[in-house]
């Protein structure tokens, strides 16, 4: 599951902004605020495999389950926090399939001083430099940190948990966050018996319509364990937001520690609010290195064109349904495919 952007307002001219569906305040009282939120999600595929016949699946396409609140510290600060868990819409009956995974959780404090937090969330990277390109409901195009890897089954995991950042307020249009991914020698997922921090930062420009937004992240908390770095993420992105229609464009990088092993990433990105739902579309090109697992995983091949396109089209202001198709130019057709899904949000 992609993180789901709620598809056009009815109204149209909110059809750019990341939203959702209203939460329901339990609490609100002596500046203390409590709201429970969620979604439901479900989706139909049809994905081609390598080396094996295509298969079709009707599953949950990660629903969620939420809780956040703030409170008032003094007049200028605010304290926060924000929970969510995941849980198998298609399949909920029995055990192990209710809350059965986390997604973000996180505390911090805001105000004029900027915003500070600590806890578990998605990349910088993920939100400053991928996400304007593609962040659909099902198919996304590929990006730098489907390379990352520290020989277990946890890079994501390590990849959004146990960070700490700081995010400024936006300053004249200008606006710089930085932050660290720690993963102490007691953690099971830290491969290595020394404590491992990463180092990110971004800074992000906008005037008017128009941002741009650069990223880089050190990766240090993958440290292998033959004690190599794995490498590191640069990226760089470009928007443009007229009326109902966003394009966005991206150059992004998996600098790899091992030699002939880089991967980069060149795309291409527009949604257009059409007034009872969005059409989107994607396109990117990836260049990769010779000796990358990419190029290792393809037969040699070391180039990909890929494209997605979809629409969605609201039901209600909650509630929207969405057809999307993907093509990734892998061996095999590996990957490419269609889906068809409902998401119902709270």
């Amino acid at each position: 599951m992609k993180k789901t952007l709620l598809a056009t307002a009815i109204a149209g001219a909110a059809a750019l902004a990341a939203t959702s569906a209203s939460a329901a305040t339990v609490y609100n009282q002596d500046g203390t605020k409590l709201d429970i939120y969620g979604n439901v999600q479900l989706a139909y595929s049809y994905v081609d495999q390598l080396g094996g016949d295509p298969e079709s699946e009707l599953g949950d396409n990660g629903s969620t389950f939420g809780a956040k609140g703030e409170h008032k510290i003094n007049d200028d600060i605010v304290g926060y926090f924000k929970a969510e868990w995941e849980y198998d819409a298609d399949e909920s009956k029995g055990g192990g399939n209710g809350l059965n995974d986390g997604d973000q959780s996180y505390v911090g404090a805001k105000g004029s001083f900027g915003d500070a937090r600590i806890g578990s969330w998605d990349q910088l990277m993920d939100d400053w430099i991928q996400d304007p390109i593609t962040n659909n409901e099902y198919f996304d195009l590929t990006d730098s940190s489907s390379n990352i890897s520290d020989g277990t089954d946890t890079s994501s995991q390590t990849r959004e948990g146990n960070k700490l950042q700081y995010m400024s307020p936006v300053m004249g249009g200008m606006q710089f966050a930085v932050g660290s991914n720690f993963e102490g020698d007691g953690e099971d997922e830290n491969v290595t018996d020394s404590n491992q921090a990463s180092f990110f930062a971004g800074a992000k420009y906008t005037v008017g319509g128009f941002s741009l937004a650069a990223v880089y992240d050190n990766l240090d908390q993958f440290e292998a364990t033959n004690g190599s770095d794995i490498g590191d993420q640069y990226g760089i992105t470009g928007q443009y937001t007229v009326d109902a229609l966003r394009v966005a464009v991206k150059a992004e990088r998996f600098a790899a520690e091992a030699d002939n092993a880089d991967v980069d990433y060149f795309g291409i990105g527009a949604r257009y609010g059409y007034g009872m739902g969005d059409v989107y579309g994607g396109y990117q090109y990836v260049d990769a290195d010779d000796g990358s697992d990419l190029a290792a995983d393809n037969g040699g091949d070391d180039s990909f064109n890929e494209f997605n396109l979809g629409v969605t089209y609201n039901i209600s202001s909650a509630m929207y349904t969405y057809i999307e198709y993907a093509q990734y130019d892998r061996s095999g057709d590996a990957g490419d495919g269609a889906a068809v899904g409902i998401y119902y949000g709270f």
